[in-house]
């Protein structure tokens, strides 16, 4: 399948009540330490850090940040950082050049071109996805 025209931005605008969402379902978790909505980096997003306590002492700093555009697309992007290395991913909906609409950028480096995937229409069902893929690689942190 040849993927569709686009420079992997989204054409509509950031959703600001489900980032509000969003923020509000992770602060109320024992997982995030903090969840801000920011445009420091030059897009409105969520810029969640994890919490520490779930992570192994070799792991410096986690993150995820979330973009969620009125027309579905999103970037949500998953962090680690290590002492010598950092640990990434990224599921993202939008349109690009270099896969389809739905893809997955696997880590550890989250590269370009990703994988094509289908993700849920929901945003609710989205976060479970990402958390539950958290959870399984926090689990395998602690069993290195």
């Amino acid at each position: 399948m040849t993927p569709p025209a686009g420079d992997g931005r989204s054409p509509a605008p950031i959703d600001r009540p489900v980032l509000e969402f969003l923020q509000t379902r992770l602060q109320a978790t024992a997982q995030a330490a903090r969840a801000t909505i920011t445009d420091a980096s030059g897009h409105l997003e969520l810029y969640v850090t994890l919490a520490p306590s779930y992570y192994p002492e070799t792991v410096e700093e986690t993150s995820l940040t979330v973009r969620w555009y009125t027309n579905d697309d999103f970037k949500i992007h998953y962090r680690e950082v290590h002492p010598e290395h950092a640990w990434e991913c990224r599921w993202d909906r939008h349109p690009n050049p270099h896969n389809t609409r739905d893809h997955f950028h696997p880590p550890p480096t989250a590269p370009t071109p990703g994988e094509d995937e289908s993700w849920p229409g929901d945003h609710r069902d989205v976060l479970r996805l990402v958390l539950d893929t958290v959870e399984e690689r926090i689990t395998s942190l602690w069993d290195e």
